[in-house]
């Protein structure tokens, strides 16, 4: 079947597109599209993937959901659209980078483009929700997607930088090879869990001391 998706990453993920789960999620979200309203917009469900093309990726951060409230979602994980107050976890974010590497983020939009522009994958777990209805596109084929991304970066590339915040993306990187990627794990940025080891955790510094050990330019977080 036809997915509009990056060059490279339509190269690299072929097979999954004519798999049974994925034919039946495509058909199952056309139909959301058309009858709901959904995040993030149509144009946007591939937009991670969009701005960081395959082999432009040197960081990966999961996410679960897309936001399910108005015009946040922008189809990049804990992002939202420029001029959107910023969600409490991406606010938690933004304070330990300041705390971690004294940038500067006050005034600063969450739209996040420029990370991933620079090969930072934002990338949720599902892809697409339903307006207002969390988990409404849980458990349809997204999940089994997006695995499939994080194992076919982890086979394919080498020294990438995968950063795991919360059980949830932990368990899903199961499938890394640690032996040739770096895994930064830590609490979610939840506020009802960055004070349990989030704050402090210091992923941003991490990330780029192991970029530069390996000859790649580090992420101007």
């Amino acid at each position: 079947m036809e997915v509009k998706i990056e060059r490279s990453w339509k190269q690299v993920l072929r097979e999954e597109f004519s798999k049974e789960y994925f034919v039946s999620l495509a058909e199952f979200v056309r139909n959301e599209y058309k009858s709901s309203t959904v995040y993030p917009p149509a144009g946007f469900v591939f937009r991670a993937f969009e701005l960081t093309p395959f082999e432009k990726v040197k960081v990966v951060i999961l996410g679960q959901d897309p936001y399910h409230g108005d015009k946040q979602a922008n189809g990049l994980a804990f992002a939202v659209g420029s001029n959107i107050p910023l969600p409490p976890s991406l606010q938690n974010i933004y304070k330990e980078l300041k705390s971690d590497l004294d940038v500067e983020t006050n005034g600063r939009d969450g739209s996040l483009e420029n990370w991933a522009k620079q090969g930072v994958l934002m990338l949720n777990a599902t892809l697409t929700v339903k307006a207002h209805t969390p988990g409404s596109h849980q458990n349809k084929g997204w999940e089994e997607f997006t695995d499939a991304v994080i194992k076919i970066l982890s086979e394919k590339r080498n020294n990438l930088v995968f950063i795991l915040w919360g059980n949830y993306a932990q368990k899903k990187g199961a499938v890394i090879d640690e032996s040739k990627h770096l895994v930064i794990r830590s609490p979610h940025p939840s506020p009802f869990s960055a004070y349990n080891g989030f704050f402090g955790s210091k992923p941003f510094s991490k990330c780029n001391i192991y970029l530069l050990a390996n000859g790649i330019d580090p992420v101007e977080w």
